[in-house]
Parts: C-alpha cells; structure tokens; sequence
C-alpha cells in the first residue's frame, strides 16, 4: 500500500489529541478537518458496483474510475479449487489495497485543492522557477575596473544603514521619478532617476523624440546611437543620472500589447542590434536603464489590484515558457544590451515561472548575473517590489520609488540576523556606486534644480528630423500618387492631422502620461487623468480599455511613464499649410468631421491614428471610427492617400485595396518632428526608408492565440496563467509556420526607387572554430564575461551580396539576412541586416558578419549555446517573405 501523505499522518495524530482536548482555531486545525469530511466525501462516492467508471475529466473523477478499475479486476475471479478460500482472501486484501491507494490519492488532492484555496501563493509560486542562490558578486572586470575599485573604496567607509540607505527611494524625489538616498559625509549625493526611453518626461525644455518603434521601423543602427547619444546630453543637463530606457521588455508577442510601442520590434535579433548601440549612446552621459526584465508580454494583471498595496484579490500575471524559449526570443537582446555594458537594469511587475520578476532568483542572479556577467545594479519597475528578504536574496539592488520592506531599518536588520548576508549588502551597494562612478558622477543631480536650464542643443535638431524621416513606412504607391509634385489644390482630413487643443492645464496627469491628445473615446465617453491613474493601479476590471485613437490631434507618443512630453512640435497640419506656401498649393479640408464633404481637388490626405499606453492592452488593431473615416473620403476623392500614426501593429483590410485609395503611410510616433519628417517623404526630398519591424495581418484572427493578452480563468483566478505554448513561433515565425499569408510581411516597405539584387557570397572564415559547444564554454553556473562568453561573438561566416538601384531616385535599400538553422525547427529567422543609400544606376555591396551565436541553438540539456553541423539555408532578400537570393552554408 501507497505510504500515507506526512501531512495527513499529521493530521490524524493532532485529529486523536482534540478528541479529547477540543478542535484547534487555527488553519492547520481547519485543514485537517476538511480532509477528514473529503475522506468520508470520497468513500461515500466509491460505487457499490464492480462496474468501471468512466473518468470525464476532474480529478476526483479520474481518482475513482483508477480505484473501482482496479476493485473490479480484482472481484472477477472467483474460487474453482480446493484452495478457493485462500483466493477470496487474497482477493479481499489485494481490494484493501487498492481502496487504501485510491484514499492515498484523494487525500492528496484534497490537500492540493485546499492548498490552493487557503495557501495560494504556496501552490502558485513556488517550485515553478528553479532557485538560483547566491546572488553572484560584481567583479568590476574589464572597464568596470575603475570604477569598483572608487565604489568599494567608498563602501568601505559606509555603515550598515548608510549602505541600506542608498538602496531604495525617499519621500523627496527632488523633481524625478524616484531619488536615492545619499552619504553626503561621503560625497554621495544620491542618485536620479526618470523616464524615459524618448525624452524627459514631464520636464522643461527638452526635445521629444521618436518612439523606439520607430527607430526599430528605420532599421537603421547608425541612427538609434546618434538618438541615443542626444537623448543622454538631454538628461545629463535635467540633473537626471539614470535615463529609464530603452525597452527590450515587452517584445511583442501579444498584438494587442500595450506598450510594444515602446519597443523596437518583436524579432529578437532586430531588436538586440538596435538596442546595444542605444545603449552605449545614452552612456556618454549618463546611466541606462534596460528594462522590463523579462517576459513582460501584456498590461492587463501586470499588477496585484491597487499595486498590491492591499494584498486582496489578483496577482500578477505569470509568463509561463521553456528554458530554450526563454534564451532564443526574450533573453536574446538582453545578451546585446549587456555586451554593451548597460549599467542597469530594470525588472518587471509579471511573474516568471510563477515567481514574481524582481524576486525571481533564476532570471536575476541566474541568467543575468551569472549567464550574462552583468556588471551593474537591477532596479525594480516602480513598486514593483513583493518582498525584503527574498528580493535582496534573489539579487534586487534597488527599489523604487522606495521599499516598504528595505525601510526603516529593515534591512540592516535583516543583515543583523543573517536573514541577508553582509556580503550581499555590500555587493547591492557596490553595483549601485560603480555605474554611478562610471557613467554619471556629476554634482548636483536632480530635475527641480535643473528645472529652467534648456537641454535642446541645436546640434540635435538632424538627427530628431532624420530619425523621424527613417521611421515611416510606405505600403502602397500606385499610379504614382507620391511623391507629390507641387499639386494646385489639395485636402486635408482627419482628426490626426493638428496639434489638438492643448488640455495639459486642465488634466496635468493626461499631460504627463503623454495623452492629452485622448480625453475621450470615439462614442463621446471622457477619458481624464483620474481613469488613466486607475488603470495604472490596476483597480479597472479586466476587459476593459482605454480610448484606441487620440481625437484630439495628431499622434506623436504612446501614453504612460514611456510618453514625450516636448516643449515644441510641428504637426501635419503646419508643415503642410507651410509647403502649400511655398507651392502655391491651394489647401483646403475637414479635420473634425466623420464624413466630410469633399470638393473637386488634386489629392486627399486622410490622418487617423492607433494608440496604445502603459496598464491597458489595445482593445482592437483597427477601430471603425477612423475606417469609415477613409472610406467616406475615398468614395468622393479619386487619389486618397492614407497617413496613420500608429502605436503598434494597425490592420488596414477594410479599405487598402478600395481604388481610390492610391498610397498608405505608417508614420508611427515620429516625436515632435511630426509634420516635418512627413512632408519630407511626401514630397519627395528623400525617399522612404522604413521599413516594418512587426507583421501586419488581414485580421486580427490570423494573430491567433497571439492576439490577446491572458485573463484568469476559473482554475486560476487570481493567479493568471500566461502559457507561451507556441515557443519560438511569434509574428513572421508564427505566419510562416500556419501559413498564413499576411497583408505585409516583417521588414516590408516601399521606396521611390527600385532595387536588384545579384551576386551572392557566402564566405567561411577559416580559422574560426565550428565545434558543437564554444571553446571557452564555461561550467553551468559559472560567471561568464559581461554579455556572455567571448566565443559567441565570433564570426564565423561573412555573406555579401550586391544591390543595384535600377530606378531614377536615390533611395535607401534595406537588405536583410535570414538563416534556416538545422535542427532548430525554424524555416528562417532574421540573422542580419544593412542599409544603404544607393544612387540612381549605382550598386554597393552590403555586408552580412555572422556570429557563433547567430547560428546557434540553445541546448536545454547542456545548457550552452551549440553550433549545429549540417546545411544551413541563407536568404537574403526585401522582406521574410519576398527573398532576392538564396545559398546555402555548410557547417562540418
């Protein structure tokens, strides 16, 4: 017989002692009676009948057709010898047996059941994600050097609450997001930190620029450095050492994310070469914070309801996926932004494998710490912390915007009595003070000092116009409707096309969420500050959202902590009347009617625009306000084209095929340049670039389970279950795999030109090492080099190929690399990517430098990255789906 469950044998002995004594009050006394009405529950319910039950899918169910199987398997045979009496004893026990073994089972799912109901966060979180202690300590290695050997010096000097004491946020947070505390006796004067990935949120006189959606839809690296090296001065001169950004969490996997503008695309690789120069750029100034670590995929139950303060109803959401998922799409560009010596990191409200991301010691001091050899500090996403202890354990260094756990001393009480280890603290403390050391050691920090000083450099005014340019996408272009040649009239519609009235006076917190743009919805209801602080409280029901347009003029930011708020900017509208004056173009429209009446002109432009914030996912991809909006102009005007500010993905089936419809932008969140990177593709001063970082499907149906975000269920209600059943197959992956033909494929877009593609080369270095596993593969849980081991980065092979511009304009062509690697289950993935300005009649070559780990796969077992030997196939072409050449690179 089956070994009775250890509690359960608790149970009957205390259950023996309060026959005689009288029941316990507490928890342990509750469950033990329960168990004992399941036990009487269970055998009333066994069938008097041998004949077999047919289990329909419970538990309980599934428990009872095992049993009385068995009983009935048992009780078939009857005695025919002279030894019979013995077989019906021997029948008779072996039926003891197995009713003992079926009480064993239900008595464990009893225990399971009521675990769920009085000790959930014991059933949900525990065990899921493997442990990972203890955190490892930062060597200061390679470039660090200097810097630890200042910051240990320091902390030397530090007491135990002074070392605490830097470690969380205070009440004054001196005009930024948060503020540390400071050591002034020592020289520390704290540390500011503010967001945002694309200009300083909420302060004075400071630029807007682009989203990272945009910069990951200009495919341009070059680009995302010169942003990000402007976007760091700016900081710098507001007093801020800690610029939060940029944002390789969420990637993209629902498409209904809210915040995947903040992004730059949801293909890993795309992303991981986009963010590694973003990084070092904003690091010649100040500190960057790469965040949401990890697996941060939806806004709806990111957060407990009231942020957790209460510590009722749900939890967060929990990110449930495989160890190889984990490192081949979500961790992936992590590996970038660390090789580029980000000096922290910010982690996420979700769970990972059920353990909450800022406590989560497999994602901090596992693949962080110890895979990627992170050097700096891990902050917490703004109360984002759930615990003291065991975030301290699980390698959390700080916590914003403070810590009702680290506070009034409960720290240095917890490193008092062992709870934490003193080394620990020191460690937290050191990686804080080493990035600070290195990368923004300046007097003074702090926005309310910095509040009149004027960051906007003349100097940036390029790359906040080219960086805008580069990010539009042109879909269509037909009967040569762009670029506009000097028309002598034309219309202007849509509610995207002005500035809007401004309403920051009246709702500030609108302003500051970058949404004052939305102050309602399409049916009329109001949408105010106070509805955008309940969803950032999660207090909203699930299910619901906010507005999907912005009515209120042109859209140029996302909203939430990740929004621009600019001093100045130049909306559709003005750079249009502005060309039309210096045309002699005739303007005329209707920028507030649903259907407008349109008069006899040359073309039509109709702006609408898609937008998508922090702490809702988007209710639609395509809402019909802005649809009928197109359609009710294009079936009076001849030469429609279509202008769409778009936060994220936006479907367009509804009417991009209608004939009057000539061309279609995707203008994304161009930043305070709006209007004038617009007329720059209109009109043909340069020609479009971009090129799509996500896949735009014909509906949202062909998004599948990727569509939306997870709700609880009845299983889990307050503990919902994300489930990343699909692995690797996320948008183009996913397309290919179902075969789904999309309306444009990842990295399509149209330019004034045309290209041709010829002469592909596939050239092996020869010295490189093609071995299964790296050379200098470390030991699993060994600390590698900052970014992972240095074989990773070697490159194994270079592709080359040559682009010629057969057309009559200078155009920028984006020439992409995709790999099929052998045994990885994966027709193609993106692997490389060059753009280039090419001359009219002239050709370039464009280059493709493939890495060990571009060609790898992750082994779950051996726990490495492994070059596997077999036939790769490589594509290079316009898009994933429109491939030039093809060849093949063999690996033996």
């Amino acid at each position: 017989m089956a070994p009775v469950h250890a509690f359960t044998k608790k149970c009957i002995k205390r259950m023996t002692v309060e026959l005689v004594t009288g029941p316990g009050s507490d928890v342990d006394s509750f469950i033990c009676v329960f168990l004992a009405l399941g036990h009487l529950a269970y055998a009333s319910t066994a069938p008097a009948s041998t004949t077999a039950i047919t289990a329909t899918g419970t538990p309980t169910q599934s428990i009872l057709a095992e049993a009385t199987s068995a009983l009935s398997a048992a009780g078939r045979s009857s005695p025919t010898s002279s030894n019979g009496l013995s077989t019906v004893f021997q029948r008779l026990f072996e039926s003891i047996d197995v009713l003992g073994a079926f009480i064993v089972k239900a008595t464990a799912e009893a225990e399971l059941q009521l675990q769920k109901l009085v000790h959930p966060e014991l059933f949900y979180s525990y065990g899921e994600s493997p442990p990972v202690y203890p955190t490892p300590q930062g060597s200061g290695a390679g470039e660090w050097d200097d810097a630890y050997a200042q910051a240990r010096a320091i902390v030397a000097n530090m007491t135990t609450n002074e070392k605490a004491g830097i470690l969380y946020g205070g009440l004054d947070a001196k005009g930024c997001s948060g503020f540390t505390g400071s050591v002034s006796r020592l020289g520390f004067p704290g540390i500011c930190l503010n967001d945002a990935e694309s200009g300083v949120r909420t302060g004075e006189l400071v630029n807007g620029y682009p989203a990272q959606l945009h910069i990951g839809a200009s495919w341009n690296r070059s680009l995302a450095f010169e942003r990000a090296r402007h976007l760091g001065r700016e900081f710098k001169a507001k007093g801020v050492n800690v610029l939060l950004g940029p944002v390789i969490g969420p990637l993209g996997r629902v498409a209904k994310g809210g915040r995947n503008w903040e992004g730059f695309s949801n293909d890993p690789y795309l992303a991981g070469e986009l963010v590694a120069p973003t990084v070092a750029g904003i690091q010649e100034s100040v500190i960057a914070c790469a965040k949401h670590l990890i697996a941060n995929e939806q806004e709806t139950n990111r957060l407990p309801f009231l942020a957790g303060f209460l510590g009722l109803f749900n939890q967060s959401v929990s990110s449930n996926l495989d160890d190889r998922t984990m490192h081949e799409l979500y961790l992936w560009p992590w590996y970038d932004a660390v090789k580029a010596g980000v000096g922290s990191v910010m982690c996420s409200y979700n769970r990972i494998n059920n353990s909450y991301g800022c406590q989560n010691s497999k994602v901090i001091n596992g693949h962080l710490k110890t895979e990627l050899g992170f050097q700096g500090f891990v902050v917490s996403d703004w109360y984002a912390q759930r615990s003291g202890v065991a975030s301290a354990n699980a390698g959390l260094d700080m916590a914003m915007p403070n810590s009702r756990y680290w506070d009034l001393f409960q720290l240095s009480l917890a490193v008092a009595n062992g709870s934490v280890n003193a080394t620990r603290l020191d460690d937290m403390a050191t990686r804080i003070l080493a990035s600070w050391y290195r990368f923004a050691h300046f007097d003074n920090p702090g926005m309310k000092d910095h509040a009149s000083t004027d960051a906007r450099d003349p100097a940036s005014e390029p790359v906040l116009l080219q960086s805008a340019v580069e990010g539009h996408v042109l879909v269509k272009n037909i009967r040569n409707a762009l670029p506009l040649k000097s028309p002598k009239s034309l219309s202007v519609f849509g509610y995207d096309a002005d500035g809007g009235r401004n309403t920051s006076a009246s709702d500030s917190t609108l302003y500051e969420f970058g949404l004052t743009n939305a102050p309602e919805y399409t049916n009329g209801k109001s949408f105010s500050g106070l509805d955008m602080l309940l969803y950032m409280a999660e207090v909203v029901p699930d299910g619901n959202h906010g507005p999907s347009v912005a009515l209120n003029g042109t859209l140029k930011t996302g909203g939430g902590s990740g929004a621009i708020t600019p001093t100045s900017s130049i909306s559709p509208y003005d750079a249009l009347l502005q060309q039309a004056s210096q045309d002699g173009t005739i303007i005329t429209g209707d920028l507030a009617s649903f259907n407008p009446r349109v008069n006899e002109t040359d073309v039509c432009l109709v702006f609408i625009n898609a937008l998508s914030s922090e702490s809702w996912d988007r209710a639609t991809l395509a809402d019909n306000y802005s649809d009928q909006l197109i359609l009710n102009v294009a079936s009076q005007c001849n030469n429609t084209i279509v202008v769409i500010h778009n936060a994220g993905i936006r479907l367009v089936d509804r009417w991009i095929e209608h004939e009057n419809v000539t061309a279609a932008i995707f203008a994304h969140l161009p930043g305070q340049l709006s209007g004038s990177s617009l007329t720059e593709i209109l009109y043909g001063r340069q020609s479009p670039s971009g090129r799509l970082p996500y896949t735009v499907a014909k509906k949202e149906e062909d998004y599948g389970s990727l569509l939306e975000p997870t709700l609880p269920d009845s299983d889990a209600f307050f503990y919902s279950q994300s489930n990343f059943t699909e692995g690797l197959f996320i948008d183009y992956k996913s397309f290919i795999q179902s075969d789904i033909t999309p309306r444009f494929a990842f990295g399509f877009g149209l330019t004034y030109a045309e290209f041709e593609y010829s002469d592909l080369k596939v050239k092996k270095n020869s010295s490189a090492d093609t071995s299964f596993l790296p050379p200098d593969a470390l030991e699993p849980g060994s600390v590698s080099p900052e970014g992972g081991i240095a074989s990773l980065y070697d490159v194994i092979v270079n592709i080359e190929a040559t682009i010629t511009n057969t057309g009559s304009i200078a155009a920028a062509e984006v020439a992409q690399l995709y790999i099929g690697i052998p045994k990885s289950g994966l027709p193609r993935a993106l692997r490389g990517f060059d753009k280039q300005l090419i001359q009219p009649g002239q050709n370039t070559t464009v280059s493709f430098p493939i890495r060990r780990r571009d060609l790898s796969i992750w082994d779950t077992v051996q726990q490495q990255w492994t070059l596997q030997q077999g036939s790769y196939n490589v594509m290079v072409g316009k898009s994933v789906l429109d491939i030039q050449l093809n060849g093949t690179l063999i690996i033996d």
